[in-house]
């Protein structure tokens, strides 16, 4: 298999899967949205194992180990035909991005998996805000230090500034994905978040089940909405530090997940009812401006 075939593949995965990533994909320099669909890819394919229910947990973590191990062989130099392993390999070399990450990458991907999953009728919970920040860290804030090394930077604050995107990312995840994580048998609401507004887990799984939002209920969610809202404000600091041409893909990013972030706001915190969306008519008109906003930043290089 040649690089670019190896590229190509982990496109069509990026455009079948990626969803919000992919509008931002599109409006990066060729060499930067091939390196963008290859950890995409090498991301998803950690996920798809992750959450393959068709098998055991215990045979989850065996697949998960023998594909990690392949991934680690072929960093090392080892032959591979694997298209996913050959682009990230290419993206990691060209991008200098760092094992470290590489692994923290996985390992946030895997974290769900590596927990022993509750029992019927038990949860899985977060103590705390820091302890949910730790997550927040691991599967989004990680992703986010890959993706400023494709977009380019030069300024180290930037490093912090991508950690605290990630986290607004994630929180806005979080409060979409409240009923079907509960469904799931997982609740990231941290329990002391939910201690001062009088709920318990159990009041989350109950909201899942179409018990009805009381004001306590939602000035909880509003409560995290809010302190997601505070690192966007990240996110805006961020913005300047990146390569010309790649700041228009983080402004696409970021443009849609606030989005989404404003429209559960709106609703009041009530995620139970119908899950919120970004529609698509409006990701499209983002698009647009961050099309626009790339060919006038290349064009100033």
């Amino acid at each position: 298999m040649t690089l670019a075939e190896a590229y190509a593949a982990c496109r069509e995965i990026a455009k079948r899967e990626a969803k919000n990533f992919y509008y931002s994909f599109r409006v990066l320099p060729r060499h930067k949205s091939d390196a963008m669909c290859a950890v995409y890819a090498f991301m998803r394919r950690a996920d798809d194992i992750a959450d393959d229910e068709s098998m055991p947990i215990e045979q989850r973590r065996l697949v998960m180990a023998n594909w990690v191990d392949e991934w680690r062989q072929s960093r090392d130099g080892a032959a591979t035909q694997d298209p996913v392993f050959l682009a990230l390999n290419d993206s990691q070399r060209r991008f200098r991005i760092p094992d470290q990450l590489l692994e923290e990458l996985v390992q946030g991907t895997t974290m769900d998996l590596d927990q022993q999953p509750p029992e019927p009728g038990q949860v899985q919970t977060y103590a705390t805000f820091d302890e949910l920040y730790r997550y927040c860290y691991l599967v989004a804030s990680v992703v986010g230090l890959v993706c400023i090394r494709i977009f380019g930077y030069s300024d180290p604050r930037a490093e912090k500034l991508a950690e605290e995107t990630g986290v607004a990312f994630q929180l806005t995840n979080i409060l979409r994905d409240v009923k079907e994580d509960a469904e799931r048998g997982r609740i990231y609401l941290p329990l002391d978040m939910l201690r001062e507004h009088g709920m318990s887990a159990e009041t989350v799984i109950a909201l899942a089940a179409g018990a009805p939002l009381t004001r306590g209920n939602r000035q909880m969610l509003s409560q995290l909405a809010a302190q997601a809202e505070k690192y966007y404000q990240s996110a805006d600091k961020l913005l300047p530090l990146i390569d010309a041409d790649g700041r228009a893909a983080l402004w696409v990013l970021v443009a849609i997940y606030h989005r989404l972030l404003g429209k559960i706001r709106t609703a009041d915190g009530d995620v139970f009812s119908h899950r919120i969306s970004v529609p698509t008519g409006e990701k499209l008109w983002v698009l647009g401006r961050g099309a626009a906003m790339s060919l006038t930043n290349r064009v100033r290089r």
